[in-house]
């Protein structure tokens, strides 16, 4: 008994020092994770989120919106119908067409929109909005426009198979709007919204014709030369063929890399039913 009490007192004396050394190795560790991150991951990173601006905030404002707009157009009031065609609208529209409106609408010397933000003197807001530092996010805008209608409609459409009994009891238990939404609209949805962003996303990143189109490929345009428009350039501009060759087998690296994560992070789930 003796030799099992010194053990028992020896025990927590020996696991304090061993975690004073490893907090030491980890302290003196720091430096140099913190040179490495600084220097190397963290400008990595960067240079990946700047590369892929574009897709990211242009499919999640989709998504933002889309959900947003059938969550209204769910609702049946005055004018639903007609609204719900008109929401349509925008992804009717040949892109072709869609671009060029927006290209004279955003015009700085008689575009629509740059006069009425100018009469109406909002702080903050430039003189002219095609132009390097504010392109990019006409096209996100745009690009946002033109295609979250396919978000809306597969929301709108899933909205609709929900049972109404789950609202109801819901009700019945005190829940709010909110509440309701949180934990019974949301998982409702979480099929329908990991299909739509894995579709919106690939087709984004691999995005041609509308930055092209609004860019031209050269002046304020370089500011939103994407990787599908760098590598159209290098292929059938400058007529470098291998680089564009290689230029496609990193977006393609890209992809693959992209899908592999999505599917580990959000693996497929059994049917939803009703209950």
């Amino acid at each position: 008994m003796s030799v099992r009490a010194d053990t028992l007192v020896a025990v927590p004396g020996r696991v304090s020092r061993r975690r004073r050394e490893a907090l030491t190795g980890i302290g003196l560790l720091l430096p140099s994770v913190a040179l490495v991150l600084a220097f190397t991951i963290f400008p990595v990173g960067y240079n990946v989120w700047l590369a892929t601006v574009y897709a990211v905030m242009s499919t999640a404002l989709q998504i933002v919106v889309g959900v947003a707009g059938a969550l209204i157009l769910h609702r049946r009031f005055a004018g639903c119908d007609f609204l719900r065609g008109v929401a349509l609208f925008p992804y009717m529209i040949p892109t072709v067409i869609a671009v060029f409106v927006w290209r004279w609408l955003m015009n700085d010397l008689y575009g629509v929109i740059p006069y009425v933000l100018g009469a109406l003197r909002i702080p903050g807001m430039p003189e002219a909005w095609l132009t390097h530092s504010t392109i990019m996010w006409v096209l996100i805008v745009l690009s946002v426009w033109t295609f979250f209608p396919f978000v809306l409609v597969n929301v709108l459409a899933r909205l609709q198979t929900i049972p109404l009994e789950l609202y109801d009891a819901a009700r019945v238990d005190g829940a709010s709007a909110v509440r309701q939404f949180v934990h019974i609209t949301l998982p409702q949805l979480r099929n329908v919204l990991l299909i739509v962003l894995l579709l919106r996303g690939i087709w984004m990143f691999t995005k041609f014709d509308v930055p092209w189109l609004l860019g031209f490929g050269g002046g304020a345009g370089e500011a939103i030369r994407t990787l599908p428009v760098f590598t159209y350039q290098r292929s059938f501009t400058y007529y470098q063929a291998g680089m564009g060759a290689a230029l496609s087998n990193v977006m393609l690296a890209l992809l693959l890399m992209a899908v592999t994560i999505y599917f580990v992070a959000f693996p497929p789930e059994a049917d939803e039913t009703d209950g």
